[in-house]
């Protein structure tokens, strides 16, 4: 057993209330590597701003699990050297069952998050409870989810969505002992959010995509005041990005996430936590095809990987400030 606290980590807890009373939402940035890890970090103590660092079974198994808990010591250790200590909570992004949670518990996560939202109800409240249980021995934060998002990213990928059903949450948040809820409204994972039919299409050709649904979100506010909700699949896309990588050869087409606007009204609701994946994908991808394009004789990978690092690092601390409004909040 290696314990969190060991790392210098936090879990989500007091991140979650302080949040819900500041009405802003932390940002959960899905992360693989060094490069992007720096890029969150420089970003959050640049904003002052708290962060969960997100690692999905693709990316620990990508990384090594014990890499990546070294990775979350250093995360510490590099936010003390550039000059602010920033609450730092290394969580686990839809645990597919019991045994990928338990190993990250013991092997220094201070968060978790356990997906059974594609399985049946009560089979659903039966493995959260069990990876509850053992969680809250070790004071490690519970994510649960309830409903399910549609599209594909990373180990994750359903047909279609299923918005959450307001009149269970009570229910199952009791039933499991969960410390926050992650509910579908809309949102989807991947960086086609909406197929081309389900959104309307400007003159200029961008993809304007449906609106998410605030009316289920204040259902489930009404059911469960004051209990922390998360929102999955909030990538916003930026188009500029997705222009960069078509520009220089790529290929991805109908490419339309969450208009930034809907995620600030979210971020002044209960939804304390929201997850950005795709666009730090996009962001480097963009970056270093630029520099392929651009400067063909290139392959020291520090000539490439660190544009991409500091185009992650400004894409991330301008979420902080003009979407989360995580920013100045990091001693909350």
């Amino acid at each position: 057993m290696f314990s969190y606290k060991e790392l210098g980590l936090v879990n989500s807890r007091h991140m979650f209330e302080a949040a819900m009373k500041g009405g802003y939402a932390i940002p959960a940035y899905n992360f693989n590597n060094m490069e992007q890890m720096q890029a969150i970090i420089m970003a959050c103590v640049e904003t002052k701003s708290p962060v969960i660092l997100q690692v999905s079974k693709g990316a620990r198994n990508y990384a090594d699990k014990f890499i990546l808990r070294n990775m979350a010591r250093g995360a510490v250790e590099y936010a003390k050297e550039l000059g602010v200590e920033i609450p730092i909570c290394l969580h686990l992004d839809h645990g597919p069952n019991f045994e990928v949670a338990k190993d990250c518990i013991d092997n220094g996560f201070s968060s978790v998050m356990i997906d059974g939202s594609a399985l049946p109800y009560d089979e659903n409240v039966a493995m959260t409870k069990q990876v509850v249980d053992y969680a809250h021995k070790y004071d490690v934060t519970v994510e649960a989810e309830l409903g399910v998002l549609g599209g594909v990213e990373d180990d994750v990928a359903a047909e279609e969505s299923k918005y959450t059903k307001p009149e269970e949450v009570i229910d199952f948040t009791s039933k499991t002992g969960c410390d926050s809820l992650a509910i579908s409204i809309g949102t989807s994972h991947g960086r086609c959010k909406f197929t081309p039919e389900q959104c309307t299409r400007r003159e200029d050709g961008t993809l304007v995509p449906p609106p998410l649904a605030f009316d289920v979100l204040e259902a489930i506010e009404k059911q469960l005041p004051g209990f922390p909700i998360v929102l999955h699949g909030s990538s916003s896309v930026p188009q500029q990005y997705v222009k960069e990588i078509e520009k220089f050869g790529g290929k991805i087409p109908d490419s339309v996430g969450i208009p930034e606007e809907q995620l600030r009204k979210a971020a002044k609701s209960a939804v304390c936590k929201i997850n950005v994946d795709s666009d730090g994908r996009l962001a480097m991808t963009a970056a270093i095809r630029r520099i392929f394009a651009e400067q063909p004789d290139v392959f020291d990978p520090r000539l490439y990987l660190g544009p991409a690092r500091e185009e992650l690092k400004k894409m991330y601390a301008d979420k902080n400030v003009h979407v989360f409004g995580s920013a100045g909040h990091a001693f909350d």
